[in-house]
């Protein structure tokens, strides 16, 4: 099903898509490519952040909720990058860093609707050379598909006629009770090796999780309280291409989402000073901080300048493609 969700201030039109299969119905975004909201049958409330509003998310404080960031999602030092013996320079917007491609990353940009059916969802994105510091012509394509009993998948997929970088991620911030914040929510993550980042959130080296407050392959609750934050990369495996186990999140509600992805990283964000402001979210009032966890698929951060991690170069004879299942369940 399809509806006006809104317009931007230009004055084009924001459809909004809603899939249904079995025990699940999600809402998308034409507007960069937005997971805008998930209802499980049977609960009363959504289980991702979103807003009724279009203006919470054109540059607004819930500018990554539910979004495809990039082209290369997560952070780039310095604003740059090597590519084939040329420095690249990028769109600087944290500080002296790239986070998610800028001030007009793919989370800014109108998707066009290449297909539809009731239960899947395809969108595609062409980015013209340059736009952004990122090289080459790239034709992008994210297909949403809701199956029964409760599943969503998402697959991306970008071509481009020049060499070029590509990590795309779903920004989502999830929340399985239907509470201000996710304390109580138990996360578990499957990965035995974490980034540890520097002040300005890059990466330093390679770690192992054990020992550490990063050790999450049992689970752990999560609470505002704890002096442990998050907002790091755990390494899943060193290359794209499996699906793999990804986390498990389960609320306070017995609600349960399991993740499994192609992808070699999951960029964990606990949310604790993001919201959105005056803008309501799905509860009717504004989130606050630590009112959902963020759970990224993707490639490595800073990654275009650390050769030792998983490459997110893409070539003209290649395609990128990415695939991520969210799982839900009510025990």
């Amino acid at each position: 099903m399809k509806a006006q969700f809104g317009k931007l201030r230009d004055g084009r039109t924001v459809d909004a898509i809603t899939l249904s299969a079995g025990d699940l119905s999600t809402t998308i975004l034409t507007y960069g490519a937005i997971l805008n909201d998930v209802r499980l049958r049977g609960v009363p409330y959504g289980l991702t952040l979103g807003s009724p509003e279009i203006a919470a998310y054109e540059h607004g404080p819930m500018n990554y909720f539910g979004a495809i960031v990039g082209p290369v999602a997560n952070r780039i030092a310095e604003a740059q990058a090597m590519l084939d013996s040329e420095i690249l320079q990028f769109d600087a917007n944290e500080g002296p860093t790239t986070l998610h491609g800028g001030h007009h990353g793919l989370y800014t940009e109108l998707w066009g609707i290449a297909s539809l059916t009731a239960t899947s969802l395809t969108l595609t994105l062409t980015l013209p050379h340059g736009k952004g510091g990122f090289p080459g012509k790239r034709l992008l394509t994210a297909r949403y598909t809701v199956s029964a009993p409760a599943t969503l998948t998402l697959e991306l997929t970008a071509t481009t006629d020049a060499p070029t970088l590509m990590n795309l991620a779903n920004h989502s911030y999830w929340n399985l009770d239907g509470t201000p914040t996710t304390d109580g929510h138990r996360l578990q993550v499957f990965a035995d090796r974490y980034l540890p980042i520097d002040a300005r959130m890059i990466p330093t080296e390679i770690t192992a999780v054990a020992g550490t407050g990063f050790d999450l392959r049992e689970g752990r609750v999560l609470s505002p309280s704890d002096a442990q934050r998050y907002d790091h990369n755990f390494c899943l495996s060193d290359t794209r291409g499996t699906m793999k186990p990804a986390a498990v999140l389960r609320g306070t509600s017995d609600i349960e989402m399991r993740m499994d992805t192609t992808e070699p990283g999951l960029q964990v964000f606990d949310a604790a000073p993001i919201g959105s402001g005056d803008f309501p979210g799905h509860r009717g009032v504004p989130e606050i901080g630590f009112c959902g966890v963020a759970l990224e698929a993707q490639g490595w951060p800073d990654a275009p300048n650390r050769p030792e991690f998983p490459s997110v170069r893409l070539d003209p004879n290649e395609t990128y493609r990415q695939e991520t299942r969210w799982q839900f369940s009510k025990k």
